[in-house]
C-alpha cells in the first residue's frame, strides 16, 4: 500500500509505502491499547462498587442506594419513621409512670395502706389459661397502632391528674386531722367526770357539763390536745387559770383548774406540746384538768375525738367530726 502525503509547506509530493509488516505492527499495538482500557475499567469498577460511591449512586435506582440492594421501599421508610416516633412515645409514658409510681407510694402512705398489700414496685401477679388468636389485619395496622398508643398515653395522663387530686384530698385531711383533738391532753387511765348531765359538786343539783375531768397530781403535765393559737391565757373565776387554744374551722379546746401556764396569748402550739401544769384553781374540789371541746361557741363531747385519736383510724371519718 502507497500512501501520498501532500501539503501547502512541502515543496513537492511526498509518498509512504505501507507493507504487511507495518500493518500487521499497527493491529498489534491497537489490540494492546484495547487490553490496557478494560483492565483499567475493570480495576476502577472494583475500587468503587460501594454503595457510599459517588459513581455507583449516580448509576444505582435510588430504591436501591437505601440498603444496598435490599430492596427497601418508601413503605419501609415510612415504618421506620413511625417506629422511631413510638419509641419515643413509649419512653416518655414510661417515665411518666415512674412518676404515678412515686405519686402512688405518697399516696399509699397518707391512706394508711400497708407496703405488703400494695406495692407498686412489683407487678401484679397475673395468670390464666392459653387462648390462640388468629391476628387480623387491624393487629399489624401501623396507624390503628399508633391510636392505641395515644389512647394508652392519654390514660395515662388521666390517672396521673386524679392521683394528684387523691393525694390533694388526703393532704388535706391529714393537716386537718392534725388540727383536731384526739389526743388525750393528760396522760391518765380514766376520767372522774363525764359530759352531760350529773349532780354538781357543790350545790348538789342537776347540771350540765360542758367537758371531761381527768383526775391528776398537781404539777402533771397538760399537752395540747391538737395544734393551734392560743386565744386566751387568763384567770378566770369560775375555770382558775384557763387556757383556750384555737383551731380553725371555729374550734377551740379549753383547758381550766391548771396550776400554771406555759404558753401566752398568740402562740403557735404544736399537737402534744406542753402548754400548762394540773392544778385546783377557780372553783374545783381537788387537782384535775377541765377539759372542752367547742366548735362554734357549742359545747361538744370531747369522747368522740378522743376515741377517733385512740383507734387512730380513717383520715376522712375524723375530719367529718367537725362538719
Amino acid at each position: 500500500m502507497q500512501v501520498i502525503i501532500m501539503h501547502s509547506r512541502l515543496t513537492q509530493a511526498k509518498s509512504l509505502t505501507l507493507t504487511s509488516k507495518h500493518l500487521a505492527i499497527f493491529v498489534s499495538l491497537f489490540v494492546l491499547f484495547a487490553f490496557c482500557i478494560s483492565v483499567l475499567v475493570i480495576n476502577l469498577t472494583a475500587r468503587y462498587s460501594t454503595s457510599d460511591s459517588v459513581l455507583v449512586k449516580a448509576i444505582l435506582p435510588a430504591a436501591l442506594q437505601n440498603d444496598g440492594g435490599l430492596g427497601i421501599t418508601s413503605n419501609d421508610k415510612y415504618l421506620k419513621e413511625n417506629l422511631a416516633a413510638m419509641a419515643v412515645k413509649v419512653g416518655e409514658m414510661q417515665a411518666q409512670l415512674i412518676r404515678l409510681d412515686a405519686l402512688g407510694e405518697r399516696v399509699q402512705g397518707l391512706a394508711g395502706v400497708k407496703p405488703e398489700e400494695f406495692n407498686f414496685k412489683e407487678s401484679p401477679g397475673r395468670g390464666g389459661a392459653e387462648v390462640s388468636v388468629v391476628p387480623s389485619k387491624a393487629d399489624s395496622n401501623l396507624v390503628d397502632f399508633q391510636t392505641s398508643l395515644d389512647v394508652l398515653a392519654k390514660d395515662v395522663n388521666y390517672r396521673s391528674d386524679y392521683f394528684n387530686v387523691v393525694e390533694s384530698k388526703l393532704m388535706s385531711f391529714k393537716l386537718q386531722a392534725k388540727l383536731l383533738p384526739t389526743i388525750v391532753p393528760v396522760n391518765v387511765g380514766y376520767n372522774a367526770s363525764t359530759f352531760g348531765r350529773r349532780l354538781d359538786p357543790f350545790s348538789g343539783r342537776t347540771a350540765f357539763h360542758e367537758g371531761l375531768d381527768f383526775s391528776a397530781p398537781t404539777g402533771t403535765p397538760i399537752v395540747a390536745a391538737a395544734g393551734g393559737v392560743v386565744i386566751a391565757a387568763e384567770y378566770h373565776p369560775e375555770f382558775g387559770n384557763m387556757l383556750e387554744i384555737d383551731h380553725g374551722g371555729d374550734m377551740i379546746t379549753r383547758y381550766a383548774h391548771a396550776s400554771k401556764l406555759f404558753a401566752k396569748v398568740g402562740d403557735i402550739v404544736k399537737r402534744g406540746q406542753h402548754v400548762a401544769n394540773i392544778g385546783s384553781t377557780g372553783r374545783s374540789t381537788g387537782a384535775h384538768l377541765h377539759f372542752e371541746v367547742r366548735i362554734k361557741g357549742i359545747p361538744q363531747n370531747p369522747h368522740k375525738f378522743l376515741n377517733a385519736g385512740n383507734d387512730g383510724a380513717d383520715i376522712s371519718k375524723i375530719a367529718s367530726l367537725v362538719r
